[in-house]
């Protein structure tokens, strides 16, 4: 066994010790490999330097699925039921066209040779890029159908571009922490290495044994088939509430058992309804499970139930699990009317008919959760790995920890300096584009960039060992609903550049990861990743612009397009922007005590750090209060019936398959 493999068990900070232990032997033998099972499983630790990678197959490819991806993806963002194509539909699709276009143009610059994985990989990480719709485009539809604001598809166009990219600056210092370390794993990306050697790599099969190309295929088909059921024949099987089918018309029964209300008892046979919110939970680490089921029990079946029936805040007026705004009555709160349309500011006469804006309990308190997780990673970050990223800073590239980055020492890294100067152009064009359209003051923009910067490592270090990543969007209209109360077009600008940047980043520092896993020269990643990323911009706002162009759009008229995620997201304007977060959370609101979750988050690692060290090698080395708290942040909209049956997913595959059927979890979870 080496060195990196004892030191890492030692740590015992990420996986079962004694059960990797035993599973390592399977995947080590006698060679050097990855310290963590799963990687070694499934990642190759061999590579072949010499295989072309920018072709002309890969441009062509690149372009058009990046072109494809982006416009399906922005055109369906507008409708009433929104639906995201994947990147791994591109990651399968473009397979049989690498194959196709290798096979029929002629050898030479156009056709190197045979369509190779390593195209593949950059085809799939351009279309990565490319395939989130840029959040800025929210900004441009609601100045254009509410606030009746239009600055041109210029000041537009440079502010998405400035909020995608930025992220890039950040990405490049990350590389040391978050890329070449082994224990960042980041959890998605075996997912898609699998995926690229089931299409691309042989395997010795025992006789009677499985390709993961076969299982892939059969259990794809299957699950096709499948889906019919809960998608369009039994929707029913979405969500199975059996415990209210004792006494329909209880109204107990349908808060604790019901799928709008508690869930307990609640079952899904759908993996679309259950992974909508959470990802899979096959890919995320048992303990990052136990962790969030932790917190989930703890909020939402403990500090929730109490909390509605003792009444606090008036709980018992509205229902109990719902994201929905409104009047101390418990009437539905209308936004529109407290909007001044002229100066875009509060209408003082509509906020007195309105009178203050109300929220279920339990939206509030999971907005004092999410406070509290926010302020915990940056104490957990100092406290748990404040040694190890010293030592990461202090360490040059040549010192590699595994055979990955060992093999990644053979292709010119990305200078410094590119990154740098890319952030410092963006942050540039930010500026003046913020203080010359008005979006927002210049120092917002740098104040955005701060908390964008301050989290992006403690984000990422939680993403790249669990596969969850906590979202600035609620701090960033906090912070600048302080600053600037009343103003809803400089509250979504700042939220948007300083919860994208660090969202962004995070997406290239995985992508970086997936590159680093598969050994695509660095070079090539940059390039790939900025022309994904500005196919993508484009591409949204050509996409926006033409549907803002049709009858009725994003109104109640239109059945198909009312634009469910943009009218959130105008909504959130006026809360933040408009009534402002003094109103909603200020000395004289009946949410105050909301703000002390600031508090109790900052401190709530300390005692359980110095415990770990008092009791090392038990259960306290798991505990990881960030991910605990952060368990309930897609509540509202997502219900907790969804919760527990990606609970019991995740202890099926990452519990007792992991632990009882370690070879076949190794093999086949993945896939």
């Amino acid at each position: 066994m080496t060195d990196n493999k004892q030191e890492y068990l030692a740590e015992n900070d990420f996986i079962d010790e004694k059960v990797d232990a035993e599973r390592s032997s399977v995947v080590l033998e006698e060679e050097e490999n990855s310290p963590i099972p799963e990687v070694a499983a499934i990642v190759s630790n061999k590579d072949e330097p010499g295989l072309p990678v920018m072709t002309f197959r890969y441009w062509v490819m690149a372009v058009v699925f990046s072109c494809l991806l982006s416009f399906f993806n922005q055109f369906f963002w507008f409708r009433t039921h929104p639906l995201t194509l994947s990147t791994l539909v591109i990651q399968l699709i473009s397979y049989p066209f690498g194959r196709f276009m290798a096979r029929v143009l002629p050898e030479g610059p156009l056709n190197p040779g045979p369509f190779n994985i390593k195209e593949h990989v950059l085809v799939a990480l351009t279309a990565n890029c490319a395939g989130s719709t840029a959040y800025a485009v929210d900004i441009t539809v609601i100045q254009k159908v509410w606030y009746l604001q239009d600055y041109g598809f210029l000041a537009n166009f440079l502010l998405i571009l400035t909020t995608q990219t930025l992220g890039y600056g950040m990405a490049g210092v990350l590389r040391k922490y978050l890329v070449y370390p082994a224990a960042m794993i980041w959890p998605a990306n075996l997912v898609q290495v699998a995926m690229f050697n089931a299409l691309h790599k042989e395997e010795d099969l025992l006789p009677g044994q499985w390709s993961r190309f076969k299982f892939f295929i059969v259990v794809t088909g299957a699950m096709f088939l499948y889906q019919w059921l809960p998608g369009f024949i039994f929707p029913v099987l979405s969500g199975i509430a059996w415990v209210c089918w004792i006494d329909p018309k209880n109204h107990v029964l349908a808060t604790i058992g019901g799928i709008e209300g508690l869930g307990v008892g609640a079952i899904s046979l759908d993996w679309n309804n259950i992974v909508s919110y959470l990802s899979s939970p096959l890919v995320v680490p048992w303990w990052a499970q136990v962790n969030i089921a932790l917190g989930f029990f703890l909020i939402a079946w403990v500090m929730v139930p109490i909390a509605y029936y003792t009444d606090l805040w008036d709980a018992q007026r509205f229902p109990i699990l719902t994201a929905g705004l409104f009047k101390t009555d418990g009437d539905e709160y209308d936004v529109l009317s407290v909007l001044d349309r002229k100066t875009l500011s509060l209408d003082d006469e509509g906020y007195k008919k309105e009178g203050p804006l109300r929220i279920s309990t339990f939206f509030a308190l999971t907005y004092g959760i999410g406070f509290a997780g926010l302020s915990s990673m940056i104490t957990h970050t100092w406290l748990y790995h404040r040694h190890k990223l010293v030592a990461q800073w202090k360490q040059s590239r040549t010192q590699s920890e595994d055979i990955h980055h060992k093999l990644m020492q053979a292709y010119p890294e990305v200078p410094d300096w590119w990154y740098a100067t890319l952030f410092v152009v963006m942050t540039a064009v930010s500026v003046f584009i913020c203080e010359y359209y008005k979006y927002m003051p210049w120092w917002a923009v740098f104040l955005a960039i701060l908390l964008a910067v301050t989290f992006a490592l403690p984000v990422g270090l939680i993403q790249a060992l669990t596969n969850q990543q906590p979202g600035l969007n609620i701090i960033t209209e906090y912070v600048i609903g302080y600053i600037l109360p009343g103003q809803p077009i400089p509250n979504v600008t700042f939220k948007t550049l300083g919860y994208i940047s660090m969202a962004q980043a995070m997406t290239f520092t995985s992508d970086l990861k997936l590159g680093h896993y598969m050994k695509v020269p660095p070079k090539a990643m940059f390039w790939a990743q900025l022309v994904g990323t500005v196919i993508a911009g484009l591409v949204n706002l050509l996409t926006a612009t033409w549907l803002l162009g049709q009858k009725d759009i994003c109104t109640d008229e239109s059945v198909d397009f009312q634009c469910t995620y943009v009218r959130t997201f105008y909504s959130a304007s006026v809360i933040w922007g408009v009534i402002s977060p003094n109103r909603m959370f200020g000395p004289t609101s009946i949410y105050n005590a909301v703000n002390y979750f600031f508090v109790i988050g900052f401190l709530l690692p300390i005692p359980f750090y110095y415990l770990k060290k008092a009791f090392p090698n038990t259960f306290l080395d798991h505990v990881h209060i960030p991910v605990l708290l952060a368990a309930t942040g897609m509540m509202p909209p997502a219900s907790p019936y969804q919760y527990t049956n990606w609970l019991a997913l995740g202890f099926a595959f990452q519990f007792f398959a992991r632990r009882y059927r370690s070879e076949w979890h190794l093999r086949f979870t993945y896939i």
